[in-house]
């Protein structure tokens, strides 16, 4: 990775959302800042923690106009560090407006499928980077294809609300 110019830097203690809400482990990141980026909230990051560890991260809402990244607890393990801690960290502009590493198996199927290179090409960035962790999540390689085809379609059909 090329060294990119730093967006945000701070030393923050590490905190962590109530369970009704995912008790995940997060950074604050203020309101001024987020909206004084070109595409705002919907901007992707590279996280380094402690000048060693880095990943791929978006916004949150935070629920009071602020929003927060998620820590991992494998990067806070690979960190050092633990709920309460304090973490130097800094924020840069992710080069892959999709956030994630389009694997393999995907890309070489949307080589092949002309309708489904559409209907992809047509999805949320959101979206496709939930098609991206469907499939990283298997190992065989038929059951990522199929998977892949699956979760691109339900992709297009209208989310029910539930009451």
């Amino acid at each position: 990775m090329s060294k990119q110019e730093i967006l945000f830097e701070e030393k923050q203690i590490i905190q962590q959302l109530e369970k009704r809400k995912g008790g995940y482990f997060y950074l604050t990141i203020p309101a001024e800042f987020v909206n004084r980026l070109e595409n705002k909230r919907l901007t992707r990051f590279i996280c380094t923690l402690e000048e060693n560890v880095t990943f791929q991260c978006g916004l949150n809402h935070l629920g009071d106009g602020n929003f927060f990244i998620i820590l991992g607890s494998k990067n806070l393990k690979a960190a050092n560090k633990k709920l309460g801690d304090t973490l130097h960290f800094t924020l840069h502009e992710d080069p892959n407006p999709l956030g994630v590493e389009m694997p393999e198996v995907l890309e070489a199927l949307l080589e092949q499928d002309d309708d489904l290179i559409a209907i992809f090409k047509k999805l949320s960035l959101g979206k496709k980077r939930h098609v991206i962790h469907s499939i990283n999540k298997i190992k065989d390689i038929e059951k990522q294809i199929s998977t892949a085809i699956r979760v691109i379609h339900e992709q297009t059909k209208p989310r029910r609300r539930h009451l």
